[in-house]
């Protein structure tokens, strides 16, 4: 499938008690990378299928919530095309160092969705 869905990405309120009630519930290894000021990065690894991430919600106040991502080959192009219509754009293109870059989209709708363009 082109543009298939490759990352999911919780941003929780309480990272430990969702850390525990994930890998208990669906038995995912769980891996804790440090992001330096910007706190704690758990990497799911679900054993196939679709990897994603846990972080601490960094909107204070904002619910916890689920985010999909949906790999693209040029996301600037993307993100603009999502632009021309009729989406907004929440998080305009950053970088996740050595990693690749993403955007932050609310589709027409209101539903949230992520663009991620892998480094090559």
């Amino acid at each position: 499938m082109a543009n298939n869905f490759c990352h999911l990405e919780l941003a929780t309120t309480d990272l430990a008690k969702a850390k525990a009630f994930y890998s208990g519930l669906f038995s995912w290894a769980l891996e804790d990378m440090d992001m330096g000021p910007g706190g704690t990065y758990t990497i799911i690894k679900p054993g196939e299928g679709p990897g994603g991430g846990m972080m601490k919600h960094p909107i204070p106040g904002a619910p916890s919530s689920w985010l999909a991502y949906v790999q693209v080959d040029d996301l600037a192009a993307s993100t603009a095309k999502a632009k021309s219509l009729g989406a907004q754009v929440m998080k305009d293109i950053t970088e996740v160092p050595n990693m690749g870059h993403f955007s932050i989209l609310l589709d027409p709708t209101g539903a949230a969705i992520a663009l991620w363009q892998p480094k090559t």
